[in-house]
C-alpha cells in the first residue's frame, strides 16, 4: 500500500452516483497549509472549478474534495449551489474554513448531483479521517480509467504522492483529468505555486488523446510541511518525475489506446512553436492511426508538420523526421527501411522525432494512438 504524505488522512466512500464503486473521496490536511492549483481555461468551466479558483486565490488549502462519475457542468445556478453545499458540509465536518476547500468533479456533463444520496451521505461524515490508502483514493476517482494512477517519489526525508484519473477528452489547457499531488515537504507558497506550474507546464499540459479540451480540469498540490523543509532544485526534480510518470499513464491508457506515443520537436524558433508543432503530429487523426496500425507511412508526420501555416520560418528542406533513431526524411527509407520502421511501431511505446532547422526551441507531447475501441466506448459513453 501507498500511503499518503505525513500529515494527511481520507476518507473514500460510495455515495452512489452512478454505481457501487466508490465516488467520493476527501483528503484532508490537519491545518490549511501552503497549495497550488491550475485549471482547465474552457469557457464552459464546471461549478466546481469556479468555486476552487476563488478558494485557492490565497494559496492556502487544507482540503480536496473530489465527486467523480457526475461533472456538474453546465448545470446552472442549482449546480452552483450543489456545489457550495458539499464544501459547506465537508468544512463543517473538518472544522475548516470553507474557503480552505478545493472540490474537484468530473464525469457526465449536464446533469445535477443526486443531492438527496449525497446529502445523506454528508450527514455522517465525522472527522478526524483514518485512512491513509493513496491507492484507494485514487480508485474512487476513476470513471473510464481502466486502472487507478498513481506515482510517488521521496525528497530526503519528504515524500510526493500524486494520484490522477483521465483517458479522454484530453486535450490541454488542460485535460479531462484531475491530478492531486500531496507532500509532506515544508514548503513556501510562493515556491510552490512557482514549481508547481512549471512541471504542469511540462507534463499534465503537454498531453493529448482526442483534441477535446475538457470543462472539469483540475491540477492541484497541498503540502503539509510535516517532514521539514527541502532544499528547492531537488523537490522540483522530485516533482517533475512524479507528475511525468502519471502523464505517460495517462496518455498509455487513452480511451481504447493500445500504444503511447511521445512527440519531441527540437531546432525549432522557440519552445512554444516546438509545442505546437509536436501537437499537430499527436493530433492528426491520420498519425494516430497509422501508429496504430503499424502502419510505415512516416509521409504522415510530413503533412501534420506542413499544416502549421503560419510558421512560416519552417522550410522542408531543413526538416528532419526520425521514428526512434531510423531516419526517414530527407533520408530515403528504401523498402528494407519501411519493414524496419513497421516493426519498431508495432512496438507498445512508439517515439517519433522532428527537428525543424531553424533555432535551439524544443518540446516533447505525449499521446496515444486511435483506435475503434475509441469510438466504441464514446459511442456508449452515458449509457
Amino acid at each position: 500500500m501507498v500511503e499518503l504524505p505525513l500529515g494527511f488522512r481520507a476518507h473514500v466512500a460510495n455515495i452512489g452516483i452512478k454505481d457501487e464503486t466508490d465516488d467520493f473521496v476527501v483528503i484532508a490536511a490537519e491545518r490549511p497549509c501552503p497549495a497550488a492549483a491550475v485549471f482547465t481555461q474552457s469557457l464552459f468551466s464546471g461549478a466546481s472549478v469556479i468555486v476552487s479558483r476563488e478558494h485557492i486565490a490565497d494559496r492556502s488549502l487544507q482540503a480536496f474534495v473530489v465527486i467523480s462519475k457526475n461533472s456538474n457542468v453546465a448545470t446552472g445556478k442549482e449546480g452552483m449551489d450543489n456545489a457550495r453545499e458539499i464544501v459547506t458540509a465537508v468544512a463543517s465536518a473538518l472544522g475548516a474554513a470553507e474557503g480552505d476547500l478545493l472540490i474537484a468533479s468530473t464525469g457526465v456533463i449536464g446533469r445535477q448531483y443526486p443531492m438527496d444520496r449525497v446529502r445523506r451521505h454528508l450527514t455522517s461524515l465525522k472527522a478526524p479521517f483514518v485512512g491513509r490508502d493513496a491507492q484507494a483514493a485514487a480508485r474512487a476517482i476513476m470513471t473510464t480509467d481502466t486502472h487507478p494512477k498513481l506515482a510517488h517519489a521521496s525528497v530526503g526525508k519528504a515524500s510526493i504522492v500524486d494520484i490522477a484519473k483521465g483517458v479522454g477528452m484530453i486535450e490541454p489547457d488542460m485535460a479531462t483529468l484531475i491530478t492531486l499531488f500531496l507532500t509532506d515537504a515544508e514548503i513556501d507558497g510562493e515556491v510552490l505555486d512557482k514549481v508547481f506550474r512549471s512541471v504542469i507546464a511540462r507534463t499534465f499540459n503537454a498531453v493529448s488523446v482526442d483534441t477535446d479540451t475538457s470543462t472539469s480540469d483540475t491540477a492541484a498540490i497541498m503540502a503539509s510541511g510535516a517532514a521539514g523543509p527541502v532544499d528547492e532544485a531537488t523537490f522540483a526534480e522530485a516533482l517533475l518525475d512524479v507528475a511525468l510518470a502519471l502523464t505517460k499513464m495517462i496518455a498509455r491508457d487513452g480511451e481504447g489506446a493500445t500504444k503511447l506515443i511521445e512527440v519531441l520537436v527540437d531546432g525549432a524558433r522557440d519552445d512554444s512553436q516546438a509545442k505546437r508543432v509536436a501537437k499537430s503530429i499527436v493530433n492528426s487523426p491520420l498519425v494516430k492511426t497509422a501508429v496504430h496500425g503499424a502502419d510505415p507511412n512516416w509521409g504522415r508526420v510530413a503533412m501534420a508538420v506542413g499544416k502549421c501555416w503560419d510558421d512560416r520560418d519552417i522550410n522542408q528542406e531543413r526538416v528532419v523526421i526520425r521514428f526512434g533513431e531510423l531516419e526517414v526524411y530527407p533520408q530515403r527509407v528504401d523498402e528494407d527501411g519501411l519493414d524496419q520502421l513497421g516493426k519498431y511501431m508495432s512496438g507498445d511505446t512508439v517515439r517519433i522525432h522532428v527537428s525543424l532547422g531553424v533555432a535551439t526551441g524544443s518540446f516533447i507531447v505525449y499521446g496515444c494512438d486511435l483506435s475503434d475501441g475509441y469510438v466504441r466506448i464514446n459511442a456508449n459513453y452515458t449509457t
